[in-house]
């Protein structure tokens, strides 16, 4: 990846069915623009609160016709997607844990291992750490020193101010992806996002003649 790539903020939340595909997509098209994603947990459900959103109030026809639509998009990019029995869960020792994991540089490979622990593999402990620590040792991480990492209070502040920070920039879901000062929000941006890094590929000192 060269100095001149382009950055990419992903706003996530580990219980957003939308960030699991947002994900699975956005990682491509990344690494074919040598651009780079910065990752950042926020608290999705405090986002709701201050938007007094409720997910699960929604019509039921429109809850119905959202998990359809789930299963096109895990049909049509042939991914193992399933809602999970435990929804929705709290997610903030999965997203402090991510944070944790900084400190030995598997920070984006907890992520996914994560969102495929929950969404594909139906592990709906997936907030607790009986299963965080797991994880984290399978990536070479001892199970004790990640959970005190998680727990500590330098990685709740962060948390904190990595969700402040994404409602200051105008998140209001998850996920949430901004290239600048453009923000797309859901799974369904990619076009988008791709034209974007094109032309900020195409802009770029070493292209230029």
């Amino acid at each position: 990846m060269n100095s001149n790539s382009t950055e990419i903020d992903f706003y996530w939340d580990v219980g957003s069915t939308n960030t699991y595909f947002a994900l699975k997509l956005l990682k491509p098209i990344a690494e074919r623009y040598e651009a780079r994603i910065n990752w950042h947990p926020f608290n999705l459900g405090y986002i709701f609160q201050a938007n007094k959103y409720v997910l699960m109030d929604e019509p039921r026809t429109k809850l119905k016709n959202r998990k359809d639509d789930l299963a096109r998009w895990a049909t049509r990019y042939n991914l193992p997607f399933s809602v999970p029995d435990n929804f929705p869960i709290k997610t903030s020792r999965a997203l402090r844990g991510a944070l944790a994991m900084r400190q030995w540089q598997a920070e984006e490979a907890f992520i996914e291992a994560i969102f495929n622990a929950y969404w594909e593999n139906n592990e709906g402990t997936i907030g607790e750490y009986t299963t965080l620590r797991k994880i984290a040792e399978s990536l070479g991480v001892n199970g004790d020193e990640f959970e005190a990492a998680s727990e500590s209070q330098p990685v709740r502040d962060l948390l904190i101010e990595s969700t402040n920070t994404a409602q200051q920039r105008g998140v209001f879901g998850a996920p949430s992806i901004m290239i600048g000062n453009e923000l797309y929000w859901g799974k369904d941006r990619m076009e988008f996002i791709e034209d974007q890094l094109r032309n900020a590929s195409q802009a770029s000192p070493e292209n230029r003649t």
